[in-house]
């Protein structure tokens, strides 16, 4: 299968074609083992649903899943569309390199940063959406983790979201990884 057919109906909720472009390049871009491996490595962190083969995609669409839910309501309706296009777009490869560059053990603290890492340097890639665009996208990545940010030595080496959209992609990560939530992804996704 290929790798963007595990996104179709995420990204038809994309309106600009342009940031759906870029987000078709990342998500091809992705390592392999990203389809395959759960979102924890100890299974201690994440609902059923994100644990075991294919764990991490299932989380990554319930994050994308609980964002589109979100723009339903009045309150986030000034992220405006680029916004939410740009912000289902971070949602999509947050976690790129959830076990680095090549597939490891455990989860890598640092992961958004070479999620960005990795986008920056392929031009096939950062070369398609506006600088600012480009940069609102990695900002939201570097910044999902909130307040997991720290390293085993207990030193931050994430940012913290510091702002509205960093916030929330933050929270529908957050959300997704909450054990007393689980998904349904037999509901089909509405543009109601």
């Amino acid at each position: 299968m290929e790798k963007t057919e595990h996104f179709k109906n995420e990204l038809e909720y994309i309106k600009d074609p342009t940031i759906r472009k870029f987000t078709i390049k990342a998500i091809e871009d992705l390592p392999n083992y990203f389809f395959e491996i759960p979102a924890s490595s100890s299974g201690r962190y994440h609902p059923k649903y994100a644990l075991g083969e294919g764990g991490l995609l299932r989380h990554t669409r319930a994050a994308v899943r609980i964002a589109i839910e979100l723009f339903r309501m009045a309150m986030f309706n000034y992220f405006g569309d680029e916004g939410k296009d740009l912000i289902i777009a971070s949602l999509i490869v947050h976690d790129g390199r959830k076990s680095g560059h090549t597939k490891g053990k455990h989860t890598v603290t640092e992961h958004p940063l070479l999620q960005t890492f990795s986008m920056k340097k392929n031009k096939d890639i950062n070369s398609i959406l506006s600088k600012e665009q480009f940069d609102i996208v990695c900002s939201n990545i570097d910044a999902h983790m909130g307040s997991w940010n720290k390293n085993r030595k207990k030193e931050e080496v994430l940012p913290r979201p510091s702002n509205k959209m960093q916030s929330f992609v933050h929270l529908c990560d957050y959300l997704a990884s909450r054990r007393c939530l689980e998904m349904n992804f037999d509901v089909e996704l509405s543009n109601k």
